[in-house]
């Protein structure tokens, strides 16, 4: 199927849209499919070059697409590339929180340190996010936040007991953020992705025993591709789910019981 056959969302039209980790996988399908909206993208990444290429070839093509380099665990220095944004795009009406790290961990072998750096980089900056966004969209009376799950608890995938906490935790923080912010007509909702395959995960994981699980799990045959993942984002991001809030949204071929 070509991008014409899937769906055009006028709402986003001119939206301002602030997205984390927005250089590769997942994130780059979301700022693609975001710009392709005609949407306004700012987005946020450790990876400089990658996501200098992301942009330059987004505006070439007609895109309004701004990338600032940043490590989304510094809060500081996140807060400052989201006001960046605002200054260059307008308040956000749309925030995609997606940077998140998957490196797996024996339980036995983390420290604080390492459980801190995990959830650092898996869950606070959602948060302090949030809190950047939140005051234009509550003055807006609008806006949509979207937070980044994971299937991993939900199947109890080994070696990533850290990570999936984080992930569980994600889904507390939409459930409370939408009961403080619904008032103020923001939604907040989770977007929960399956084995996605990005190169990250065909370089180091999906192997012989991956594509076995993967056929013995889903209900439908095939595999989850980021653009699959981008297209919920932007019909959660839409004013179509205008009365949709503090819901889970798995795409995972039909694995998971969320």
């Amino acid at each position: 199927m070509t991008e014409a056959s899937f769906g055009r969302y006028p709402s986003l039209e001119g939206m301002p849209v602030v997205i984390s980790g927005g250089a590769s996988g997942i994130g780059e399908a979301l700022v693609r499919a975001f710009a392709g909206q005609g949407a306004k993208v700012g987005f946020v990444d450790i990876a400089r070059e990658a996501g200098e290429r992301l942009a330059e070839e987004l505006n070439a093509a007609g895109g309004t697409v701004a990338f600032t380099p940043c490590d989304i665990t510094d809060i500081p220095a996140y807060m400052a590339a989201i006001a960046g944004f605002a200054d260059r795009h307008g308040a956000a009406g749309v925030l995609v929180n997606n940077a998140a790290n998957d490196q797996r961990h024996d339980w036995q072998e983390v420290d604080e340190a390492y459980w801190d750096s995990r959830v650092n980089v898996n869950l606070k900056h959602y948060f302090f996010a949030i809190k950047a966004v939140a005051p234009a969209m509550i003055a807006a009376r609008r806006g949509s936040i979207i937070n980044f799950g994971s299937i991993s608890w939900m199947i109890m995938s080994p070696r990533l007991p850290v990570y999936e906490a984080a992930k569980a935790a994600a889904h507390g923080l939409t459930r409370g953020m939408a009961r403080e912010l619904g008032p103020h007509g923001v939604r907040v909702n989770t977007l929960v992705p399956g084995w996605v395959m990005t190169q990250r995960q065909l370089d180091l994981w999906v192997d012989e025993v991956g594509n076995a699980a993967m056929d013995a799990n889903q209900a439908l045959a095939g595999r989850v591709y980021p653009d699959d993942i981008a297209r919920m984002a932007l019909f959660l991001a839409a004013d179509d789910s205008r009365m949709v809030s503090a819901q889970n949204f798995v795409v995972d071929a039909g694995w998971a019981n969320g």
